[in-house]
């Protein structure tokens, strides 16, 4: 049987609930995206802000959700039940919607930015552990692939409509922000609904939440926690791409079209790279990732061109794919059952650490020296991450070598 055959049949032998699951996230993602792929343009033409605080906005506010997820992650565990949390997490985020446009200055906007993020990284967690949980383990690397694809359509359909709805409402940012808010609910309805959580072998919480659990998380855990760490040094925000565009001369109501092409690209590449990534193992399509990525970053570095700009996007995608649902795959490869919230939780926060220091250092750089500076740093953070993989690689073969 052909890759193509094999693929759509796992596809038909994913749950349910994992379908129902994308589709939250893609709802979500393209409310979050009409509002994402204009908000830096907002801030810096509108209200004013540099280049450093869109950066420190977008860390700050990314960074907290990631924060959150190591607190709802363990809590899930604790409780043995995922989907509440869930659902509480996309509701947080859909409330903080009307704030964007009934905002009048940077400080709302940081509020708003902060409430749906921290929305995000309460279902975050969650919601990968619940995937985990409900996804066989043949199938794992492709249930979190169809997820990542599905919240990934969102991501350009929402730049898309953001990209059509400035175009009828003559550059209108309030006008878009208010529409955002319909799929947001839509969203929020559809996870209370339309999702089942599997029956635990027992739904008896721990005598206790204690920090002391990370002890007993696997070294191939921590190996993984360490290279997305230093990936995401070289992953900062995609409001960056934003900015990059209309620096290379795209007009303001074109600029969105940088996130579709990214995102489309990341919708058609994740779900066959999670499912490849079943067959022919993880780290070999975590390393052609992040050799995407270095393509790219070089290329926005020094392409002073749309087309040049868009190919970089490209690559961004390509790396997008090919790594974010693999990673947590390997999170979930590497956690025990009943450690698996508390695995996702620490993992997301030492990533939003790590993009929390990589967002403001790239506005910080692109203030002053300009975007090749930023970009060119994040293609020297991802020759570590890569040349970091390698090494864990080796390590752990020659543990695992020495065990036996």
């Amino acid at each position: 049987m052909s890759f193509a055959a094999t693929a759509v049949s796992r596809l038909r032998q994913i749950p349910g609930s994992i379908w129902v699951l994308g589709l939250v996230s893609m709802l979500m993602d393209i409310s979050s995206e009409m509002i994402h792929a204009l908000l830096p343009l907002y801030l810096v033409t509108v209200l004013g802000a540099s280049n450093l605080t869109v950066g420190f906005i977008e860390g700050i506010a990314e960074a907290a959700a990631m924060i959150t997820k190591v607190f709802s992650g363990g809590l899930s565990d604790w409780l043995g039940r995922r989907k509440g949390l869930t659902a509480f997490g996309y509701g947080l985020a859909a409330f903080s919607k009307p704030i964007f446009p009934l905002a009048t200055a940077v400080g709302w906007l940081v509020v708003a930015r902060l409430i749906d993020r921290v929305g995000k990284g309460i279902r975050g967690a969650p919601r990968d552990a619940l995937i985990a949980d409900l996804a066989p383990a043949h199938l794992r690397g492709a249930s979190f692939g169809l997820r990542q694809s599905l919240d990934t359509v969102g991501a350009f359909v929402g730049p898309l409509a953001a990209i059509g709805l400035m175009v009828l409402a003559a550059d209108s940012f309030t006008a878009v922000f208010w529409i955002a808010v319909v799929p947001a609910f839509l969203a929020f309805a559809l996870v209370i609904f339309g999702v089942e959580e599997p029956t635990r072998e027992s739904t008896a919480p721990a005598p206790a939440l204690h920090w002391s659990d990370a002890k007993r998380l696997s070294i191939a855990f921590w190996a993984v926690v360490a290279v997305a760490s230093v990936l995401t040094l070289a992953r900062f925000s995609e409001a960056f791409l934003v900015l990059r565009a209309q620096n290379v001369g795209l007009p303001i109501a074109l600029v969105p079209i940088v996130m579709v092409v990214m995102n489309v690209v990341y919708a058609i590449a994740a779900y066959p790279a999670g499912a490849l990534s079943d067959a022919v193992g993880r780290n070999t399509m975590l390393a052609l990732g992040i050799v995407f990525l270095i393509i790219a970053d070089l290329v926005l570095a020094f392409g002073t061109t749309i087309t040049l700009m868009m190919l970089g996007t490209a690559f961004w995608g390509l790396h997008m794919g090919f790594t974010q649902g693999l990673l947590a795959a390997l999170v979930a490869d590497t956690a025990t059952v009943e450690l698996r919230g508390t695995a996702f939780g620490l993992f997301n926060f030492a990533c939003g650490i790590s993009l929390l220091v990589a967002s403001v250092i790239a506005g910080a750089l692109w203030d002053a020296y300009g975007p090749t500076a930023t970009f060119a740093a994040g293609a020297l953070f991802s020759t570590v991450a890569l040349a970091g993989l390698a090494i864990v690689q080796r390590r752990l073969r020659q543990s695992s070598q020495s065990a036996t």
